[in-house]
């Protein structure tokens, strides 16, 4: 590169940082529009709409309609929103909170409604189809095969084509089906059973549909979800669903027909507007620490690496700018998960820097010179920030895909996040060192040299690394029995999973939030024993107080609390019973994805290293991983509720990218040394080679999530905490287990195939 060249590189480098950062501050138009201020913001971080509905009757509805009404106003306000929240309150009320909505009667009006059921005949009166089966797209551009209208629903009603509604569906449940023929019972249907006039209207369908080899479609709340083929007449008022499905699908398609029928009304009771549950200090907050977190790591890049951390740090400013501008640009809703996505990311943008520079200083040590070796460096380095960055893009799209509500938001910003980090790191970083480098900034000096280091004997030590590992991981079960004997959970679960009590307190002057975390909150907490969760209820002196459920004996003593520091009257409180906002279904569909994504990884690595030993000892290092900082929130008594599921999901991402990087250094070195060279010996100094690496990476990402724990609301602290202990337990599987892992299957196969 010519000298000129580089300086218009540096001019163009420095002209694109600023425009992406003026944007970020001021918008394209300078009012705000497409800046960080206009970023959509999840419930967590920017409050919302709460609307309470209350089944209309004198009569008290089951748990089971309950059960269902409630997933049927989720599957309808995600719509609005993957960070929606509905929740059980009291024995019949279900509170529904959606996040950047301020008009409750804006998108909310049909929520109360029933959905409409319909069981529909295959043919009209003019002997036409009134579905048929093609290739449809989603919003993501993906085909399936689905069923669609080929005329409106209300044209089909008008022509009485309407097997059954909902009222005339008993009760829908998934159950085992057993093949006729086989007998197997691997897969479910859906059981249904109708009432008496239900059962007259069925018989005639099927009888009809069963002779003319037709099928009946189920259409609910404007769409055909299937359409099954009726083989005999269903007289009986009985009627079987199959279609080889999961339980999770089968019950699913079951709560949709209950839900189709369910004969409760909902009646708004009353809307309000709510703060930030992580409270409004929380964004301020996660900036500034964002800000001296990297303010942090640029100095100690510069520190260690010289010129290229220098380079490092600038490209860093870029990607943060970049970042933060396509969160607009993707319409990306930003909550805490998203925000530890984003954590991460920066996490492996520094790694691949420092893998590079690590590679430079490696060939300046052989006497290379520092145009071959920024040459040599790059090339080097490359395989593993490909491999280490593809597995987590991969364990992303994963939890994309499968994944729903603030699991979707935490895969979005890391997708996002890994491919500008990649574009940084290889680009970005790439010329502007070159552009340094044809400025003058020529010698070794501006670079560092590395050193060559004598192998330690990790594989040797591997019985001490693993009886640590045991250690923690079986002191972790033990903790999780006592505590399971002490308070009924093996781990101290939130009312995000449990429920709790709510608590609306109307003081007699409005309260900031600063008032109540120094001085209402701690008090609360005293009492109730738990965290307790504040939302300030706009323009008004309410605040609702969500926590553990709380017996008479703590209700009582909040209630003189608040009565003798702050005046409030009994009449002034409010306590209900919440479910939890976290249904059994979610965690289940969130430890699938997890689990698939594993698998997933699993598999690109043994494709990509030729050797299935990797995958598995990755697979492995990362299981041990989870196992300790489950451990660790068992024995800490951490609070686990939705920050739990980001935090595990940042060490998922975090603790494979570290292994790679120790995996592709082995693979490296043994096809250097050859099939004839000791195991053991190969590893050791891959280990080693990678060592600075390992602390590097894991410091600076640390030290972001530090900064976020010594800054942030309690709320990111509980968050920060166990994240830290993450990154350590990270690095450590990477460097004392990983390798040791793999020599040991590896000597396993060896021994299996003599």
């Amino acid at each position: 590169m010519k000298k000129s060249n580089a300086i218009i590189t540096l001019l163009v480098f420095l002209a694109v940082l600023a425009g992406v950062t003026f944007i970020d501050v001021k918008g394209i138009d300078g009012n705000g529009k497409v800046a960080a201020s206009d970023i959509t913001l999840g419930l967590d971080l920017a409050g919302g709409v709460s609307i309470t509905y209350e089944v209309v009757g004198d009569e008290e509805p089951s748990a089971t309609d309950l059960a269902d009404t409630k997933r049927k106003l989720e599957e309808r306000v995600y719509n609005y929103s993957n960070e929606a929240q509905v929740y059980l309150e009291g024995n019949d009320r279900i509170n529904v909170e959606i996040p950047g909505v301020t008009d409750a009667n804006a998108i909310l009006e049909e929520l109360g409604n029933p959905g409409t059921l319909y069981f529909l005949a295959q043919k009209g009166s003019d002997g036409n189809n009134n579905y048929s089966q093609t290739i449809v797209q989603d919003e993501d551009g993906n085909s399936s095969l689905a069923y669609v209208l080929n005329r409106s629903i209300d044209e089909i009603v008008a022509d009485g084509c309407v097997v059954l509604n909902g009222s005339d569906i008993k009760s829908a449940e998934a159950v085992p089906y057993q093949d006729s023929q086989t007998g197997n019972t691997s897969s479910y249907c859906i059981d249904l059973l109708l009432n008496d006039e239900g059962r007259q209207k069925f018989a005639d369908a099927t009888t009809s549909a069963y002779q003319n080899g037709e099928t009946i479609a189920i259409y609910y709340d404007g769409k055909v979800i299937c359409a099954p083929t009726v083989n005999g007449a269903l007289t009986d008022g009985r009627a079987q669903i199959s279609g080889n499905y999961t339980y999770e699908d089968a019950e699913k398609l079951a709560s949709l027909i209950r839900i189709g029928g369910l004969k409760l009304e909902l009646n708004e009771i009353h809307s309000k507007v709510v703060g930030a549950q992580l409270g409004s200090d929380a964004i301020k907050t996660s900036l500034e620490a964002g800000a001296i977190g990297l303010v942090v790591i640029a100095v100690f890049m510069i520190g260690v690496y010289f010129l290229p951390g220098f380079v490092a740090s600038l490209a860093l400013l870029l990607y943060t700018a970049l970042v933060v501008l396509l969160l607009n640009g993707f319409d990306i809703t930003l909550t805490l998960p998203g925000i530890a996505g984003i954590i991460l990311s920066i996490g492996m943008a520094v790694d691949a820097n420092v893998i590079i520079f690590a590679r430079i200083r490696e060939e300046l040590a052989t006497g290379k010179t520092v145009k071959s070796s920024e040459k040599i460096g790059f090339d080097k380095a490359l395989s593993a920030i490909l491999d280490g960055n593809i597995t987590t893009l991969i364990a992303a799209l994963v939890l994309l895909i499968f994944g729903s509500g603030s699991i979707k938001g935490f895969a979005q910003t890391l997708i996002l996040g890994i491919v500008l980090s990649m574009f940084t790191a290889l680009f970005v970083t790439r010329w502007l060192l070159r552009a340094f480098y044809a400025i003058g900034f020529t010698g070794e000096k501006w670079y560092g040299v590395g050193k060559e280091h004598k192998a330690l004997d990790f594989v040797g030590k591997r019985g001490v690394y693993f009886a640590i590992s045991l250690v923690l991981i079986v002191g972790g079960f033990v903790m999780m029995g006592v505590n399971k004997a002490q308070t009924g959970n093996p781990l101290n679960l939130s009312l995000d999973f449990v429920g709790g009590t709510s608590m609306t307190v109307t003081f007699n002057e409005q309260k900031s939030l600063s008032e109540l975390e120094t001085d209402v909150i701690p008090e609360m907490e005293k009492i109730a024993g738990s965290a307790v969760q504040p939302q300030p209820v706009q323009n008004s002196t309410d605040v609702v107080f969500k926590t553990n459920a709380l017996d008479v004996t703590r209700r009582d003593a909040i209630e003189e609390m608040l009565l003798d520091k702050y005046g409030v009257e009994n009449e002034q409180i409010v306590m209900e019973t919440i479910g939890g906002t976290i249904s059994k279904e979610t965690t289940v569909k969130t430890f699938a994805s997890v689990c698939v994504a594993m698998v997933c990884m699993l598999i690109y690595i043994a494709i990509r290293f030729k050797n299935i030993s990797f995958g598995a000892g990755g697979v492995l290092a990362l299981l041990h991983d989870v196992l300790v900082v489950l451990a660790f929130y068992a024995a800490a008594k951490v609070s686990v509720g939705s920050t739990f599921i980001a935090c595990m999901l940042t060490l998922v991402g975090y603790s494979i990218n570290a292994t790679i990087v120790v995996y592709d250094r082995i693979r490296e070195n043994r096809s250097q040394m050859g099939s004839g060279a000791d195991l053991k010996d190969v590893i050791n100094r891959s280990i080693t080679q990678t060592l600075s690496r390992s602390i590097f990476t894991s410091l600076t990402t640390f030290i972001m999530v530090a900064a976020l724990y010594v800054l942030g609301v309690t709320a990111i602290r509980e968050f920060a905490l166990p994240l830290m202990v993450g990154i350590a337990c990270g690095t450590y599987s990477s460097v004392f287990l990983a390798g040791s892992m793999y020599y040991m299957m590896q000597k396993n196969k060896k021994a299996v195939s003599k």
